[in-house]
């Protein structure tokens, strides 16, 4: 015996717009990861060339050089490893699957964190520039030369990258927090199918015998 399936629910357009934008910023993370690593070199080579005219040695100077690449392999990195993450996120969502939302959640309010600590960041390097002491006056000329280093329209770049991506996190969060989204989320947790009942026949009973005459 067969039961007719429930024609699905259509996809709310809250529900397209948060994974729209999921995939925007996973491009987004590629994209910036490509960056990244492409002004690597440039930035480098800028900072040796302003460090050779300060007082640190040139043991100061890689030092300081290993630092400003680490720092850019593991921007490049992190972007990288977000971009199948938030893409992940995405697909799970168009799907309909409730877990997927609640994760997304979870990064969503992880990457807001994120990206107002980087816009702390910048901000404080420029309001409050690395003071150390007079001993360490060497160090201090070089750390001050890392802003310089960077292409003039980087920092500026990561700020407001920072930004949007916080912005980004913040609509994907209400979006899944809508009430259209809450009621087609609900009907797909709540549409498991389940096995039709089934009918066990009786045994079989020998016919009575006749009764004497």
């Amino acid at each position: 015996m067969s039961y007719p399936d429930s024609p699905p629910a259509r996809r709310p357009a809250a529900v397209l717009s948060a994974a729209s934008v999921l995939l925007v910023m996973a491009v987004a993370a590629l994209a910036y990861a490509v960056v990244d690593l492409v002004v690597l070199g440039a930035t480098v080579d800028a900072f040796r060339s302003a460090a050779g005219n300060t007082s640190a040695s040139p043991e100061q100077i890689d030092d300081v050089v290993t630092l400003l690449r680490a720092s850019m392999v593991l921007s490049a990195v992190v972007a990288v490893l977000s971009a199948p993450l938030l893409a992940g996120l995405a697909l799970g969502l168009l799907a309909g699957r409730n877990g997927v939302r609640v994760a997304t959640w979870v990064v969503s309010g992880l990457g807001l964190l994120a990206g107002c600590c980087s816009v702390a960041v910048v901000v404080g390097e420029r309001a409050a520039p690395l003071r150390l002491g007079s001993g360490e006056q060497a160090l201090a000329e070089l750390l001050g030369l890392i802003g310089d280093a960077y292409p003039s329209w980087w920092i500026p770049l990561n700020a407001g990258l920072s930004v949007a991506q916080g912005l980004g996190y913040l609509v994907v969060a209400t979006l899944l927090a809508l009430p259209a989204t809450n009621s087609w989320f609900g009907r797909h947790r709540s549409a498991t199918p389940t096995a039709p009942p089934t009918f066990t026949p009786a045994p079989h009973q020998p016919a009575p015998p006749f009764p004497p005459r």
